[in-house]
């Protein structure tokens, strides 16, 4: 009935159509008040609905690092948090409301030193940065973030490209291959023996000194790893590994204020990529995790016990 006045309120008005529908008991009737009474009833659920779905959202934003999602990722973490009947035009209407919005990256600049040669090393991943399975493909690199004193620490990440999970990570205010790289790339052969065989896994990176090294080459040997480079001076054939940078700048670095210490940006790293593996939304994975991802796979490859 309520949807009916709806309909034609505007032509006939209220009043008149309550009268109407009165006159025919076959109808039913509703009078203009209980009419309004009815309107204003939705009005405060829709509102009431409305404050709870800023307060969800305010809540999510207030997370260390979930404050970084736009509106297409609040709205994936409202859809896995049990809201249902809303829609991404809605959020972001909500978090424009609040005066919320999501990180934007920007370009990162390199930190790596590029060497004069490319140590004999071919390009095997042509910019296909996908795998079918974990421990496939790895793409390494590394960035610098500036101190409180003004001195400059170096970061360098091992990013599994299957679910994009950071498989090996590093803080030092060395970029020696010892200190940094080469602690990065122990954890991921670490993580891929545990969950498999790094034989003829291809590890990709740019054309740094740290990584055509003779150390780091050798420790890829060792293992049975396939060692692979992109062009010189070309981000592009790096691109998985410049965007785990960027995220890591976006963030993190850029929305606290300068560490203090090489040792405090080391905890703070440490926190965001558990955070990173374990809880943050990936657009590319379908606005899951690299935990959740990993999980299906390895449930998918579990032979049924058969009687």
């Amino acid at each position: 009935m309520i949807a009916y006045v709806d309909a034609y309120r505007a032509r006939f008005g209220v009043g008149p159509i309550c009268r109407t529908l009165k006159a025919s008991l076959d109808c039913g009737f509703i009078t203009a008040r209980a009419y309004w009474q009815a309107k204003r009833r939705a009005s405060s659920m829709m509102r009431a609905r409305h404050e709870t779905l800023a307060r969800d959202i305010h809540m999510i934003h207030a997370h260390r690092f979930q404050a970084v999602y736009g509106y297409r990722k609040m709205f994936a973490q409202l859809q896995r948090q049990g809201w249902q009947g809303i829609g991404r035009d809605q959020v972001l209407h909500v978090m424009r409301g609040l005066g919320i919005r999501g990180v934007r990256r920007g370009r990162i600049p390199v930190a790596t030193r590029p060497a004069r040669s490319t140590g004999g090393r071919e390009d095997l991943v042509n910019r296909a940065f996908t795998a079918d399975a974990p421990g496939r493909l790895h793409v390494a690199d590394v960035t610098y973030v500036r101190l409180a004193d003004g001195s400059f620490a170096y970061v360098a990440f091992v990013t599994d490209a299957y679910a994009r999970r950071i498989v090996g990570w590093a803080v030092s205010a060395s970029q020696r291959t010892r200190e940094l790289p080469l602690v990065a790339l122990d954890q991921s052969i670490s993580w891929t023996a545990r969950h498999g065989d790094t034989q003829g896994l291809i590890h990709h990176s740019d054309h740094g000194t740290q990584y055509i090294s003779t150390i780091y080459g050798t420790r890829l040997n060792e293992h049975g790893i396939l060692a692979s480079t992109g062009s010189v001076g070309d981000s592009y054939d790096n691109a998985l590994a410049e965007t785990v940078n960027g995220a890591y700048k976006s963030e993190l670095i850029k929305r606290c204020k300068p560490f203090d210490s090489v040792q405090a940006l080391e905890q703070a790293t440490f926190q965001w990529v558990s955070w990173w593996n374990q809880e943050r939304l990936h657009e590319h994975l379908g606005y899951q995790t690299p935990a959740e991802v990993e999980a299906r796979y390895y449930q998918s490859q579990v032979t049924p016990v058969t009687q």
